[in-house]
């Protein structure tokens, strides 16, 4: 498969950094990336209660890891070996994930500037944004801190993966999920994402045609077995996703390593799952 981002352009067209750490995200087309950064709503969760013990069960062999730039001075030496996942770190604070507090209005506020991830370690940004919160005044104050920090991680060199998460997400029916990912995904590119994180929905491919920048799929809430999640890897790939984040599928399971092995396969390969999966066991 062709990088989406080959780095020859041609001679005397220079290479800036945006582009560097976005074609070594993507170097093989598509990306897997595991979300250890629960702990910055959840608090401790099982499979990410020792950080320092969760990052050694991620395989150095996926493409980005995202967590918290504060928990960088903690796990610091994961990211410093010869060719280690990029550290992406989440900048900005939503109530809208603290889903334990039952909280739902979704305000976000900056968490950490893009100077402060920077010099902290971090290697990529994820910037969130919520709409339709039922606050006109609050939407326009999310996309206003989503523009900010996009714009100063930009002039750092910093690529953006623009986070799309709807307010009241478990209460939308799926074609309201989809109403609403397929205009959040495509706002965050005209706002200046460089890639996208969000839901999958019941006509991802019509997310993915109208938003000019890779998109990737989350994993969601933890599936009942290995299986089925890296079924859900190979649908979303399917259906036009250019990379998958899983956190509590590649990290509350049994064997970690062993699924993050796979799900590689899955999404990078183009393995079946049923295959891939009987054949480490």
């Amino acid at each position: 498969m062709e990088p989406a981002y080959p780095l020859v352009k041609g001679k005397g067209i220079s290479v800036n950094a945006i582009e560097l750490k976005t074609h070594r995200l993507l170097s093989l087309g598509r990306a897997v990336i595991v979300a250890c950064d629960h702990g910055e709503f959840d608090g401790p969760i099982p499979g990410m209660v020792n950080l320092r013990e969760t990052i050694q069960r991620i395989s150095k062999d996926v493409d980005g890891v995202l967590l918290s730039p504060g928990m960088l001075c903690h796990v610091g030496d994961y990211f410093a070996t010869k060719g280690a996942p990029l550290a992406i770190g989440r900048l900005n604070w939503d109530t809208v994930y603290c889903f334990h507090w039952g909280y739902h209005d979704a305000p976000a506020v900056e968490a950490f500037s893009p100077k402060e991830a920077l010099a902290l370690g971090v290697e990529m940004a994820l910037v969130s944004l919520t709409l339709k919160t039922g606050s006109e005044n609050r939407d326009a104050h999310n996309v206003e801190v989503f523009r900010r920090l996009t714009a100063e991680c930009h002039q750092l060199g910093l690529p953006v993966i623009g986070e799309y998460f709807p307010a009241y997400s478990d209460d939308l029916v799926p074609d309201e999920l989809h109403a609403q990912v397929k205009i959040g995904t495509r706002i965050l590119a005209e706002l200046g994402a460089d890639m996208i994180k969000t839901f999958h929905t019941n006509n991802f491919a019509e997310v993915v045609a109208g938003c000019p920048v890779p998109v990737f799929a989350l994993g969601a809430a933890r599936l009942p077995t290995p299986l089925d999640a890296l079924r859900l890897a190979q649908h979303e790939i399917s259906d036009g996703a250019q990379g998958v984040v899983f956190g509590r599928n590649a990290l509350q399971v049994d064997e970690p390593l062993k699924f993050q092995a796979a799900l590689i396969e899955v999404v990078k390969h183009g393995a079946q799952p049923e295959r891939v999966w009987a054949a480490s066991s």
